[in-house]
């Protein structure tokens, strides 16, 4: 659990310092549907899925198809060699013999994966009406906002800053509900984006052929494309989606400056510093019935699986931007277990690395 580490703000000053941002109808971007889209390759119908017929969100279009080949130019390889326990930045890091040894037999085994389509994709995504309440998100069934399909509830930064610094919480990037009393409302209708994305069905039978022959290195090497593949998978998505937002079509990146993120809009998955109550999962899952549209599951710890998969949220604002939430007051953990309906033992519980007291104390 969380300790005391530094003097945090009361969570209602911090809200005063919030994110300022001067709400313009030309930076809000209107998507081209509201809905969810199902992407899946077809190599094998053993993991072909449908979007729940009892799913509440709109279904925007019919499954859209996605091959491994759509991928393997969005990979970004530097990590890849973190996991070999190498250091340096791709394709500087291949000066080094080791790494241009291991890059090749990864690139020998990505094309036979690849060719024989041993691995499949699956993903799923959707853009969604939604504006700010607070720190929370309502994302409503349709364009006329008036039933709420969902809220995702966000936490906010109470580290005191220098003057002209703020607060930031995820929920600062989208425009506030026009009902919604504050200085800064902008009487703006929003958009949310969502997305789940695998590229590791396949991993499993793959791994056991190779161990059964005690081929300990490829089975290890399968895993890390997977993982690489799926993370490619979210940048391809990513790119897919800025072009359907609109603002994405004129982009003209490189190769390097996606890997860069350099580019408008953020893609905060929960359990990561921005949002690190890994229990928003449930929420997003439900959005987008991922099980029934991708396969893929969350475990009693909101872990995915398989577990070469990726998920998050899209803010389409140009001032959005990633942040770490940093540690936590009793009063905000008090606060968001009101919101999210959650027991205060449990929020605890979830969050307790960014806790800045003792629970119970």
């Amino acid at each position: 659990m969380g300790e005391p580490e530094c003097e945090l703000l009361p969570l209602e000053e911090a809200r005063k310092r919030r994110t300022l941002i001067k709400w313009k109808a030309e930076d809000i971007a209107t998507p081209e549907f509201t809905g969810i889209r199902v992407l899946a390759s077809d190599a094998d119908s053993r993991f072909t899925f449908h979007v729940s017929r009892e799913h509440q969100s709109p279904i925007a279009d019919s499954q859209l198809p996605i091959t491994l080949a759509d991928l393997v130019p969005f990979i970004d390889w530097s990590p890849f060699f973190h996991t070999w326990e190498l250091r340096g930045r791709y394709p500087a890091i291949l000066e080094n013999t080791e790494a241009r040894k291991l890059f090749d037999d990864a690139q020998s085994l990505l094309h036979e994966i690849v060719a024989k389509k041993q691995l499949t994709a699956h993903g799923v995504y959707g853009f969604f009406p939604a504006n700010a309440v607070g720190d929370d998100v309502e994302v409503y069934t349709d364009e006329s906002r008036t039933r709420l399909l969902t809220t995702f509830h966000f936490l906010r930064q109470q580290m005191d800053k220098q003057a002209g610094e703020f607060n930031h919480c995820l929920a600062d990037f989208i425009a506030p509900k026009p009902s919604e009393p504050s200085t800064i409302n902008s009487k703006l209708p929003d958009y949310l984006g969502a997305f789940a994305v695998t590229a590791g069905f396949g991993v499993e039978d793959l791994c056991k052929n190779f161990e059964r022959d005690h081929d300990d290195y490829n089975s290890i090497m399968v895993k890390a494309l997977a993982d690489r593949l799926a993370e490619a998978f979210a940048e391809y998505l990513h790119k897919r989606v800025r072009d359907e937002w609109g603002f994405g079509k004129a982009e003209n990146l490189s190769q390097e400056d996606l890997i860069r993120e350099k580019y408008r809009g953020i893609r905060p998955a929960a359990g990561y510093p921005a949002c690190p109550d890994h229990t928003e999962k449930w929420t997003l899952w439900k959005l987008l019935d991922a099980e029934g549209s991708t396969g893929i599951k969350l475990t009693e710890s909101c872990a995915m699986w398989p577990g070469a998969s990726v998920s998050g949220l899209y803010f389409a604002h140009p001032e959005s931007k990633y942040f770490g939430v940093g540690k936590l007051g009793r009063d905000q953990a008090q606060d968001y277990h009101q919101r999210k309906a959650m027991p205060l033992r449990e929020v605890e519980r979830w969050l307790g690395p960014y806790l800045n007291y003792e629970p119970g104390a």
